[in-house]
């Protein structure tokens, strides 16, 4: 079933994403919902200090939320929360907003992608924890350009052949990566990076030094050419601290 033709959904779980005012008292809300995707609910009177709903609105908290409406903003009638409550600090606090952002700008409106939220869901609890948070982004971003469906081919290059970890290869979005030649040394797209740089990847294996930089290059660019003109505040921020 089509998630917008539900006019109720009760009791689903959900992550708020972000949130911006709308009219006098109330709130337009971004939601990551489990098995709906991104959708937006307006949170009558949640600007009010005695809103019971205004508390409830933390992002990276795992939530249960009651909706319904048929058009592309819905109503936002309940908020508990979901258990497990989530602490976010410092830097891992910026990944957070920047996996916000990363959604919000990606991810099209009611399309379930449940494996995502799953994901998501278990990325946060790995920035809480502290761990390695460039590795965890760039994971992320790989998961979420996967997941939407752009082919990030990591093993393959454009000729079918089996990538070469000791050759070194020119990426282009939607191309994939081609093995180097003096054609392609100056060439003004794309990334240029080791062989083993993409089995590490295809691997999930973030250890080496030299793979943790050229991928960020990577997903940088990638997610640079899907996005469009239009930069990545957060992006720019997590650059401004630790390169990240």
């Amino acid at each position: 079933m089509v998630a917008a033709s539900v006019s109720r959904q009760d009791n689903q779980a959900v992550y708020v994403l972000h949130t911006f005012p709308f009219k006098e008292t109330s709130l337009v809300v971004e939601l990551f919902a489990h098995g709906f995707g991104r959708l937006a609910a307006t949170a009558k009177g949640a600007r009010r200090p005695r809103s019971a709903m205004r508390g409830m609105l933390q992002s990276f908290q795992p939530l249960v939320a009651t909706w319904s409406g048929k058009l592309e903003l819905k109503t936002l009638h309940s908020l508990d929360w979901g258990g497990g409550l989530l602490l976010l600090k410092g830097e891992a606090l910026m990944c957070g907003f920047y996996l916000n952002e990363l959604l919000l700008r990606l991810l099209p409106r009611e399309d379930p992608h449940q494996a995502l939220f799953e994901y998501y869901s278990v990325t946060l609890k790995i920035l809480a924890s502290g761990e390695d948070l460039a590795s965890t982004l760039r994971r992320f971003e790989l998961k979420l350009l996967q997941e939407l469906g752009y082919a990030i081919p990591l093993l393959a290059d454009t000729n079918d052949a089996a990538i070469e970890a000791n050759c070194h290869y020119h990426y282009e979005a939607e191309q994939g990566a081609i093995r180097l030649n003096n054609e392609f040394k100056h060439a003004k797209n794309g990334v240029q990076l080791s062989g083993s740089t993409l089995v590490s990847m295809a691997n999930d294996d973030y250890t080496h030094p030299q793979t943790q930089q050229q991928s960020k290059q990577l997903m940088r660019y990638l997610l640079a050419h899907y996005l469009g003109d239009k930069p990545l505040y957060t992006r720019q921020l997590l650059m401004d601290l630790q390169g990240l």
